[in-house]
């Protein structure tokens, strides 16, 4: 039997697919009041667990013990049910109706035969105050952001009164002053008795929110640790699964690139600006080295890198490459001069879901070849088979559909495409978001190793570590504006939280 304090208590869990060995005698348990991360690369086994949790799928071995009674949950409605809700990164509610219908879906009040309104507006409101979320519960959903309809998903599954919340990545679309509110939600729930399991590749909110980590790789246990015990070193090592050689290093990398740099910058910028999304920038890229953007979300980065690659049309300034000036730049005419642009959003902007692996890596060679000269088949085959295997992409062929890979290998391939243009400047825009932690650190060393080459890159990330570990310059963005470049010593964390925050160092 569990003890007293836990909650839940899985033991023995395995799972398998056709051909695949999902999960293998995981045991979990989650205590009362208490906010347990659950860790591993994609593919780790965190999915199918939480799926088994829910009744979305059927374990083939194991029991699971839910307030000391064994369960078998047979569908999500039915694990709600027993009271336990999920919130996932992309919120499932209904966003042309109301705030009060979509916490109260199935549960209105009901008077004279018809939906007591006032009663359904009152009850919705009064969950919300509760956790410190004032907004007029009558709006449509649709109308308020991301952060507030993870707080309208996260009320609803207060409301049918449950004991366990699984959140799912909920921090992927948040701003830090968004996340930092939902903690303090999680914490409060935490502090009510109710059991979280926290689903994040955040390691910083890992360590700022969870009580115990268990770890998961390639469908198994690799163990359950209480966070205050577990350097971060340690952690990332046990999701690997291997020496952390390969992080070190990139630091001997990052000394190797950027030592000398060339007289004149490759690309340069005077007063480059956009009225409305980007004060007038000054900035120099130099082959060899790799320029870090830091800020937040919203800060003007993605703006510079739409401008530099010629997405967006600046209304002052001039840009210069190789000494040479863009009189009107494009997209077309950034890669036919050797630049690259890894966007933000691989799905909107990146990815083709519906064609294969080959046709998404030779996408911008033959962009810039045009269409009438198409590149022979075999030749495409060579290209994408050469980049597989260069940047490790996990596919079955080049011919695989690229939605069906992971998140991690989808990035690689839009890496792959405009590193098989030959670029001599290299526009990353967060290009680890979303992916696990094994496929950050290889993009990383890509990155360093590839300003050892003598490429010219730009890196944005909203996470600060991974600018401190692969920059040898970094531009700090606030407010759509260049508010300080740092270089050497200068780069420091806290000095460029302090800038971001808008004090002086």
């Amino acid at each position: 039997m569990a003890e007293v304090t836990d909650l839940l208590l899985m033991q023995g869990i395995s799972k398998t697919f056709p051909g695949v060995h999902a999960l293998a005698n995981v045991d979990f348990s989650l205590h009362r009041g208490e906010i347990h991360a659950l860790m591993g690369e994609n593919g780790a086994g965190k999915s199918t667990l939480i799926k088994v949790l829910t009744g979305v799928e059927r374990q083939n071995e194991g029991i699971i013990l839910f307030d000391g009674k064994e369960i078998q949950p047979r569908s999500p409605l039915q694990a709600q049910a027993l009271g336990i809700s999920t919130v996932y990164q992309e919120v499932n509610l209904c966003p042309n109706l109301s705030v009060a219908e979509n916490i109260l879906l199935g549960r209105e009040p009901h008077r004279f035969g018809g939906v007591d309104w006032r009663a359904l507006n009152r009850r919705a409101s009064e969950i919300l105050t509760w956790l410190d979320v004032d907004i007029d519960v009558r709006q449509s959903l649709g109308a308020y952001p991301v952060a507030i309809q993870q707080m309208v998903a996260i009320s609803r599954a207060l409301e049918i009164s449950a004991k366990i919340l699984i959140l799912d990545e909920p921090t992927s679309s948040l701003s830090a002053y968004e996340t930092e509110k939902l903690f303090e939600v999680m914490r409060k729930l935490k502090s009510e008795g109710m059991g979280i399991v926290f689903i994040t590749h955040f390691l910083d909110q890992v360590y700022a929110v969870a009580d115990r980590i268990t770890v998961l790789r390639n469908g198994q246990l690799v163990g359950t640790f209480a966070t205050a015990a577990l350097p971060r070193y340690e952690l990332v090592a046990k999701m690997i699964g291997r020496n952390l050689t390969e992080l070190e290093d990139m630091s001997r990398l990052k000394e190797a690139s950027g030592q000398e740099l060339a007289s004149e910058p490759t690309l340069q910028t005077r007063g480059l600006g956009h009225i409305g999304t980007l004060h007038p920038i000054d900035l120099d890229l130099y082959s060899g080295e790799v320029l870090g953007f830091a800020g937040l979300l919203g800060s003007g980065r993605t703006e510079v890198a739409n401008l530099l690659f010629g997405v967006d049309k600046a209304d002052s300034g001039t840009l210069t490459v190789n000494g040479k000036p863009v009189e009107k730049p494009s997209p077309l005419h950034s890669i036919q001069i050797g630049r690259a642009y890894c966007p933000e959003d691989r799905k909107a902007d990146g990815i083709v879901g519906d064609l294969s692996v080959r046709e998404n890596i030779i996408l911008a060679i033959q962009a810039s070849r045009g269409w009438f000269k198409y590149l022979e088949r075999d030749k495409q085959v060579a290209i994408a088979e050469r980049y597989i295997q260069v940047l490790n992409i996990s596919t079955p062929s080049t011919e695989q559909l690229v939605k069906n890979l992971s998140g991690g290998n989808q990035q690689k391939v839009i890496l792959a495409r405009w590193l098989a243009t030959e670029p001599n400047i290299l526009i990353l825009d967060e290009p680890t978001r979303g992916i696990d932690i094994g496929a950050k650190a290889e993009i990383q060393k890509l990155v360093l190793t590839l300003a050892t080459e003598g490429k010219a890159c730009i890196f944005i990330s909203s996470e600060l570590d991974e600018v401190l570990r692969t920059s040898h310059r970094v531009i700090v963005m606030r407010d759509h504006a260049k508010v300080a470049e740092l270089v050497g010593n200068e780069i420091d964390e806290e000095k460029i939280m302090q800038t971001i925050a808008g004090e002086t160092p």
